[in-house]
Protein backbone atom coordinates (compact mmCIF):
# COMPACT_ATOMS: atom_id res chain seq x y z
CA UNK A 1 0.00 0.00 0.00
CA UNK A 2 2.63 2.36 1.15
CA UNK A 3 6.86 2.13 0.64
CA UNK A 4 8.66 5.28 1.80
CA UNK A 5 12.98 4.71 0.72
CA UNK A 6 14.96 6.64 2.26
CA UNK A 7 12.88 9.92 2.74
CA UNK A 8 14.86 12.97 3.43
CA UNK A 9 13.54 16.41 4.26
CA UNK A 10 15.41 19.54 4.93
CA UNK A 11 14.29 22.91 5.88
CA UNK A 12 15.80 25.95 5.10
CA UNK A 13 14.75 29.29 6.86
CA UNK A 14 16.22 32.81 7.73
CA UNK A 15 17.93 35.22 5.77
CA UNK A 16 21.33 33.07 5.94
CA UNK A 17 19.32 30.11 4.57
CA UNK A 18 20.02 28.10 7.41
CA UNK A 19 19.39 24.32 6.02
CA UNK A 20 17.72 21.93 8.74
CA UNK A 21 17.36 18.22 7.93
CA UNK A 22 14.10 16.74 9.80
CA UNK A 23 13.84 13.48 8.25
CA UNK A 24 16.94 11.61 7.70
CA UNK A 25 16.61 8.80 5.14
CA UNK A 26 13.31 7.56 6.71
CA UNK A 27 12.28 3.71 5.01
CA UNK A 28 9.24 1.74 5.96
CA UNK A 29 6.56 -0.22 4.15
CA UNK A 30 2.62 -0.32 5.12
CA UNK A 31 0.83 -3.62 3.71
CA UNK A 32 -2.45 -3.96 2.21
CA UNK A 33 -5.15 -4.29 5.22
CA UNK A 34 -2.54 -3.51 8.07
CA UNK A 35 -2.57 -0.79 10.68
CA UNK A 36 1.04 0.49 11.02
CA UNK A 37 1.81 2.24 14.01
CA UNK A 38 4.21 5.32 13.86
CA UNK A 39 5.40 6.32 17.42
CA UNK A 40 7.85 8.59 18.61
CA UNK A 41 8.64 11.91 20.56
CA UNK A 42 7.69 15.04 19.47
CA UNK A 43 9.50 16.36 16.89
CA UNK A 44 10.90 13.44 15.89
CA UNK A 45 9.57 13.64 12.70
CA UNK A 46 6.00 12.04 12.03
CA UNK A 47 3.71 14.93 10.91
CA UNK A 48 6.57 15.86 8.86
CA UNK A 49 6.75 12.25 7.39
CA UNK A 50 2.85 12.26 7.07
CA UNK A 51 3.13 15.68 5.20
CA UNK A 52 5.36 13.94 2.49
CA UNK A 53 3.81 10.91 1.91
CA UNK A 54 -0.16 12.96 1.35
CA UNK A 55 2.39 15.86 -0.86
CA UNK A 56 1.29 18.38 0.78
CA UNK A 57 5.27 19.45 1.39
CA UNK A 58 8.39 18.92 -1.34
CA UNK A 59 10.88 15.62 -0.48
CA UNK A 60 14.25 16.60 -1.09
CA UNK A 61 15.49 13.70 -1.68
CA UNK A 62 14.09 9.74 -1.79
CA UNK A 63 10.95 7.82 -2.91
CA UNK A 64 7.54 7.79 -2.00
CA UNK A 65 4.57 5.25 -3.59
CA UNK A 66 1.08 4.48 -2.96
CA UNK A 67 -0.60 2.04 -4.79
CA UNK A 68 2.92 1.14 -6.31
CA UNK A 69 2.27 4.96 -8.00
CA UNK A 70 4.26 8.40 -6.83
CA UNK A 71 2.88 9.73 -4.32
CA UNK A 72 2.08 13.03 -6.35
CA UNK A 73 -0.21 11.00 -8.60
CA UNK A 74 -3.47 13.18 -8.14
CA UNK A 75 -5.93 10.49 -8.57
CA UNK A 76 -4.07 9.00 -5.71
CA UNK A 77 -6.04 11.22 -3.38
CA UNK A 78 -9.44 10.01 -4.31
CA UNK A 79 -8.36 6.59 -2.13
CA UNK A 80 -6.41 8.64 0.74
CA UNK A 81 -8.66 9.97 3.62
CA UNK A 82 -6.37 12.17 6.20
CA UNK A 83 -6.87 13.20 9.85
CA UNK A 84 -4.43 15.94 10.95
CA UNK A 85 -3.26 16.09 14.34
CA UNK A 86 -4.56 19.24 15.26
CA UNK A 87 -7.21 19.86 12.42
CA UNK A 88 -8.79 23.14 11.75
CA UNK A 89 -11.69 24.04 9.74
CA UNK A 90 -14.56 26.75 8.70
CA UNK A 91 -15.67 27.49 12.15
CA UNK A 92 -18.77 29.16 10.57
CA UNK A 93 -19.91 25.96 9.41
CA UNK A 94 -21.82 22.98 11.30
CA UNK A 95 -20.39 19.78 11.82
CA UNK A 96 -22.79 18.66 8.64
CA UNK A 97 -22.37 21.66 6.36
CA UNK A 98 -18.29 20.73 7.16
CA UNK A 99 -18.70 16.62 5.66
CA UNK A 100 -20.95 17.79 2.85
CA UNK A 101 -18.26 20.12 1.77
CA UNK A 102 -15.88 17.54 2.12
CA UNK A 103 -17.43 15.30 0.01
CA UNK A 104 -18.65 17.87 -2.73
CA UNK A 105 -15.09 18.12 -3.35
CA UNK A 106 -14.56 14.68 -3.91
CA UNK A 107 -17.06 15.04 -6.25
CA UNK A 108 -20.19 12.54 -4.62
CA UNK A 109 -23.22 12.83 -5.96
CA UNK A 110 -25.89 14.63 -3.48
CA UNK A 111 -27.74 11.53 -2.58
CA UNK A 112 -25.00 9.37 -1.77
CA UNK A 113 -23.38 11.74 0.04
CA UNK A 114 -26.79 12.54 2.60
CA UNK A 115 -26.45 8.48 3.44
CA UNK A 116 -23.08 9.03 3.92
CA UNK A 117 -22.85 11.72 6.12
CA UNK A 118 -25.70 10.61 8.25
CA UNK A 119 -23.68 6.96 8.81
CA UNK A 120 -20.57 8.66 9.50
CA UNK A 121 -22.23 11.37 11.99
CA UNK A 122 -23.82 8.13 13.98
CA UNK A 123 -20.38 6.44 13.51
CA UNK A 124 -18.28 8.94 15.30
CA UNK A 125 -21.19 9.95 17.59
CA UNK A 126 -22.18 13.60 16.51
CA UNK A 127 -25.30 12.97 15.48
CA UNK A 128 -26.65 15.75 18.30
CA UNK A 129 -24.33 18.22 16.90
CA UNK A 130 -24.70 18.13 13.29
CA UNK A 131 -26.35 21.31 13.31
CA UNK A 132 -23.70 23.05 15.44
CA UNK A 133 -21.09 25.48 14.16
CA UNK A 134 -17.75 24.17 14.62
CA UNK A 135 -16.68 27.15 16.81
CA UNK A 136 -18.51 25.68 19.79
CA UNK A 137 -17.18 22.41 19.36
CA UNK A 138 -15.36 20.81 22.22
CA UNK A 139 -11.52 19.52 21.15
CA UNK A 140 -12.68 16.36 21.18
CA UNK A 141 -15.87 17.06 19.04
CA UNK A 142 -13.52 18.65 16.74
CA UNK A 143 -11.88 15.77 16.70
CA UNK A 144 -14.71 13.54 15.85
CA UNK A 145 -15.99 15.20 13.29
CA UNK A 146 -12.35 15.27 11.69
CA UNK A 147 -12.44 11.67 11.97
CA UNK A 148 -15.92 11.68 9.88
CA UNK A 149 -14.45 14.16 7.02
CA UNK A 150 -11.18 11.87 6.67
CA UNK A 151 -13.85 9.26 5.76
CA UNK A 152 -16.36 10.95 3.72
CA UNK A 153 -15.02 9.67 0.05
CA UNK A 154 -14.91 5.50 1.43
CA UNK A 155 -11.03 5.99 1.28
CA UNK A 156 -8.74 2.69 0.82
CA UNK A 157 -6.05 4.22 2.93
CA UNK A 158 -6.20 6.47 5.98
CA UNK A 159 -4.00 8.55 7.41
CA UNK A 160 -4.13 9.70 11.11
CA UNK A 161 -2.39 11.65 13.09
CA UNK A 162 -3.03 11.44 17.08
CA UNK A 163 -6.60 10.43 16.01
CA UNK A 164 -7.25 10.04 20.13
CA UNK A 165 -5.58 13.49 20.75
CA UNK A 166 -8.55 15.24 22.63
CA UNK A 167 -11.12 12.35 23.29
CA UNK A 168 -12.53 10.99 27.05
CA UNK A 169 -11.66 7.68 27.62
CA UNK A 170 -14.79 6.33 26.31
CA UNK A 171 -14.17 8.62 23.11
CA UNK A 172 -10.92 6.83 22.58
CA UNK A 173 -12.80 3.26 23.30
CA UNK A 174 -15.19 4.44 21.20
CA UNK A 175 -12.81 5.45 17.99
CA UNK A 176 -10.72 2.32 18.21
CA UNK A 177 -13.21 0.45 17.76
CA UNK A 178 -13.93 2.09 14.92
CA UNK A 179 -10.47 1.71 13.69
CA UNK A 180 -10.54 -2.10 14.42
CA UNK A 181 -14.10 -1.94 12.17
CA UNK A 182 -12.59 -0.12 9.75
CA UNK A 183 -9.45 -2.76 9.47
CA UNK A 184 -11.91 -5.44 9.03
CA UNK A 185 -13.43 -4.15 5.85
CA UNK A 186 -10.04 -4.20 4.54
CA UNK A 187 -8.75 -0.58 4.89
CA UNK A 188 -5.24 0.13 5.57
CA UNK A 189 -4.24 3.04 7.82
CA UNK A 190 -1.11 4.35 9.09
CA UNK A 191 -1.61 6.23 12.62
CA UNK A 192 0.75 7.96 15.08
CA UNK A 193 -0.32 8.24 18.75
CA UNK A 194 1.45 9.64 21.81
CA UNK A 195 -1.37 6.88 23.99
CA UNK A 196 0.92 3.97 23.58
CA UNK A 197 -1.68 1.24 24.66
CA UNK A 198 -3.28 1.94 22.45
CA UNK A 199 -0.88 1.41 19.58
CA UNK A 200 -0.32 -2.05 20.80
CA UNK A 201 -3.93 -2.57 20.93
CA UNK A 202 -4.22 -1.89 17.36
CA UNK A 203 -1.23 -1.99 15.45
CA UNK A 204 0.34 -5.28 13.29
CA UNK A 205 3.47 -3.30 12.84
CA UNK A 206 4.95 -0.26 14.39
CA UNK A 207 7.88 1.92 13.32
CA UNK A 208 9.68 4.05 15.91
CA UNK A 209 11.16 7.51 14.62
CA UNK A 210 13.65 9.18 16.79
CA UNK A 211 15.70 12.49 15.55
CA UNK A 212 14.22 12.02 11.89
CA UNK A 213 15.72 8.42 11.87
CA UNK A 214 13.55 5.35 11.96
CA UNK A 215 15.33 3.32 15.14
CA UNK A 216 12.92 0.42 14.74
CA UNK A 217 10.33 -1.30 12.48
CA UNK A 218 8.77 -4.49 12.82
CA UNK A 219 6.08 -6.81 14.59
CA UNK A 220 5.20 -6.42 17.84
CA UNK A 221 5.58 -9.99 18.91
CA UNK A 222 9.15 -9.00 17.49
CA UNK A 223 9.87 -5.95 19.28
CA UNK A 224 8.55 -7.13 22.66
CA UNK A 225 10.82 -9.87 22.54
CA UNK A 226 13.81 -7.37 22.50
CA UNK A 227 12.28 -5.30 25.59
CA UNK A 228 14.09 -6.65 28.97
CA UNK A 229 10.96 -6.75 31.42
CA UNK A 230 10.62 -5.79 35.16
CA UNK A 231 7.26 -6.83 37.05
CA UNK A 232 5.49 -5.22 40.13
CA UNK A 233 3.23 -7.84 42.41
CA UNK A 234 0.91 -6.97 45.08
CA UNK A 235 0.51 -9.84 47.46
CA UNK A 236 -0.85 -10.28 51.05
CA UNK A 237 -0.96 -12.65 54.50
CA UNK A 238 2.95 -12.36 54.03
CA UNK A 239 4.74 -13.41 57.37
CA UNK A 240 6.99 -10.37 58.24
CA UNK A 241 9.63 -13.37 59.06
CA UNK A 242 9.96 -14.18 55.37
CA UNK A 243 10.19 -10.82 54.04
CA UNK A 244 14.33 -11.73 54.65
CA UNK A 245 13.97 -14.33 52.01
CA UNK A 246 12.80 -12.16 49.24
CA UNK A 247 14.93 -9.16 49.64
CA UNK A 248 17.72 -11.77 49.69
CA UNK A 249 17.02 -12.18 46.06
CA UNK A 250 16.94 -8.34 45.04
CA UNK A 251 13.07 -8.08 45.44
CA UNK A 252 11.97 -4.56 46.73
CA UNK A 253 9.21 -3.70 48.98
CA UNK A 254 6.52 -1.28 49.75
CA UNK A 255 3.48 -0.93 51.14
CA UNK A 256 0.44 0.43 49.33
CA UNK A 257 -3.28 0.72 50.57
CA UNK A 258 -2.85 -2.15 52.71
CA UNK A 259 -0.86 -4.66 50.81
CA UNK A 260 2.64 -5.72 49.83
CA UNK A 261 3.64 -4.17 46.62
CA UNK A 262 7.09 -5.78 45.57
CA UNK A 263 9.13 -5.37 42.29
CA UNK A 264 11.53 -7.44 41.04
CA UNK A 265 13.67 -8.45 37.64
CA UNK A 266 11.92 -10.70 34.87
CA UNK A 267 15.20 -13.49 36.04
CA UNK A 268 13.47 -13.57 39.65
CA UNK A 269 10.30 -14.38 38.38
CA UNK A 270 10.31 -17.79 38.86
CA UNK A 271 12.20 -17.73 42.37
CA UNK A 272 9.60 -15.18 43.20
CA UNK A 273 6.98 -17.78 42.52
CA UNK A 274 8.30 -20.45 44.09
CA UNK A 275 8.32 -18.87 47.47
CA UNK A 276 4.73 -17.72 47.27
CA UNK A 277 3.81 -21.46 47.01
CA UNK A 278 6.84 -22.00 49.76
CA UNK A 279 4.80 -19.68 52.23
CA UNK A 280 1.30 -19.74 50.96
CA UNK A 281 1.37 -15.94 50.28
CA UNK A 282 -1.63 -15.31 48.44
CA UNK A 283 -0.78 -13.47 45.05
CA UNK A 284 -3.21 -10.62 43.86
CA UNK A 285 -2.19 -9.28 40.58
CA UNK A 286 1.76 -9.52 38.80
CA UNK A 287 2.12 -6.78 36.51
CA UNK A 288 4.92 -6.37 33.69
CA UNK A 289 6.31 -2.85 33.82
CA UNK A 290 8.38 -2.53 31.46
CA UNK A 291 7.62 -4.92 28.36
CA UNK A 292 5.27 -2.49 26.29
CA UNK A 293 6.29 -0.28 23.33
CA UNK A 294 6.57 2.39 25.88
CA UNK A 295 9.87 0.14 27.30
CA UNK A 296 11.05 -0.17 23.44
CA UNK A 297 10.73 3.82 23.12
CA UNK A 298 12.74 4.42 25.92
CA UNK A 299 15.02 2.23 24.96
CA UNK A 300 15.69 3.23 21.83
CA UNK A 301 15.73 6.82 22.19
CA UNK A 302 18.44 6.42 25.18
CA UNK A 303 20.35 4.46 22.45
CA UNK A 304 19.97 7.48 20.10
CA UNK A 305 20.51 9.72 22.35
CA UNK A 306 23.97 8.28 23.18
CA UNK A 307 24.71 8.35 19.75
CA UNK A 308 24.22 11.59 19.07
CA UNK A 309 26.38 12.96 21.76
Amino acid sequence: MLTVDNLVKDFISGFKRKKTTVLRGVTFSVSTGDIFGFIGPNGSGKTTTFKCVLGFIPITSGKIQIFNRPNDDVELKKKIGYLPENPYFYDYLTGEELLRYMGQLHGIDSKTLSIRIDDLLEKVKMSHARGVQLRKYSKGMLQRVGLAQALINDPEFLILDEPMSGLDPIGQREIRELILELKSKGKTILLSSHILTDVESLCDRVGVIFNGRIVKVGELKELFSEIHTDYEMVIRNIDQSRLSDFTNLGVSFEKRAGFQVIRFDEDLKSKVVDLLHKYQIEMISLTPLRKSLEGLFEEQTKKEAILET
